[in-house]
């Protein structure tokens, strides 16, 4: 893929970075929440579906450039792409030892003080 006006990247990121900002749970990932188009997404929803905290997904299936610079933000090459209260955790390879170790359940009883929904 050729390489990206810089206009182009500023504009990628701060759409990104609003996404990440109004949703304490988001991920990048293929396809949407009711129509996942990849395993890893529909894996990454599951795992996430289990929690009870609302969450949203982020379709870049098509959007290369979008990819491109959340790539670049999370020096992460590969979908999805969860990021919960702001930061970025991966996938479900980094966040199912979180969650076997407690340390998720710690991570989302900050994010969600109020605790899952009902």
């Amino acid at each position: 893929m050729q390489e990206l006006e810089q206009s182009t990247k500023d504009r990628l990121k701060s759409e990104i970075e609003k996404e990440i900002s109004e949703n304490k749970i988001i991920f990048y990932g293929k396809g949407t929440k009711d129509m996942p188009m990849c395993g890893f997404t529909v894996e990454t929803i599951q795992f996430l579906s289990q929690y009870g905290y609302p969450f949203e997904v982020i379709n870049v299936l098509h959007d290369m450039e979008k990819r491109a610079v959340l790539s670049e933000m999370t020096n992460w090459p590969t979908l999805p792409k969860v990021f919960i209260n702001g930061k970025f955790y991966g996938d479900t390879d980094i966040l199912g030892p979180m969650a076997e170790n407690g340390e998720l359940q710690a991570i989302l009883k900050e994010a969600f003080p109020e605790g899952p929904a009902a």
